[in-house]
């Protein structure tokens, strides 16, 4: 693993030579230079691709969320995680939290979309609307007589997503540093 590794950033001196260690010698500046930027840019797409599967999922989620409040809204209490909480919520709250927690989702989604400055704060308002849906389902949750495990993804559905926010100000100093290498380099 090291041995190819290291091999990226040499070149033989002759292109039919063998693969021998006396045939390598060193990438000038400017080779390693254009390998750096093309190791860039595959990341940045890398970056994009991701951000991009992350809000497939989290539009297929808004969806069903959307579906379970409709569903709510045509036949109360059917859904069987949503019966639980028969005695305890009218369904109206039910279906006003389902809508909440699919606003969140879309809200991540546009933070997810956007790469520039204002897509944080979409990611910041995603996380406190989910903090504010996971609040509400886990104190229902906990009113439950017993606790019902097959629930548990209704406080945890839109909180999940407040990950990334959370893990921003890390990448944030990983890049700084990135820069800062860059500056020693130059």
């Amino acid at each position: 693993m090291a041995t190819t590794a290291t091999r990226r950033w040499w070149r033989r001196r002759d292109d039919g030579g063998d693969d021998d260690a006396d045939d390598l010698v060193p990438m000038d500046t400017q080779e390693q230079e254009e390998l750096v930027r093309s190791l860039e840019q595959k990341q940045a797409q890398q970056g994009r691709r991701w951000r991009r599967v992350f809000a497939g999922f989290l539009l297929v989620y808004a969806a069903f969320m959307v579906y379970s409040s409709f569903h709510h809204a045509w036949a109360p209490w059917e859904l069987r995680y949503h019966a639980y909480f028969m005695e305890d919520l009218p369904a109206p709250m039910v279906i006003i939290a389902d809508w909440i927690a699919a606003l969140a989702c879309l809200f991540a989604v546009k933070g997810l979309l956007q790469n520039s400055g204002p897509s944080k704060k979409w990611m910041w308002y995603s996380c406190y609307i989910g903090v504010l849906v996971a609040i509400f389902w886990t104190y229902y949750i906990l009113r439950l007589p017993s606790i019902r495990w097959d629930v548990a993804w209704l406080p945890f559905g839109p909180l999940i997503w407040c990950i990334e926010p959370l893990c921003r100000p890390c990448a944030a100093g990983v890049n700084e540093r990135y820069q800062h290498v860059e500056e020693l380099y130059v």
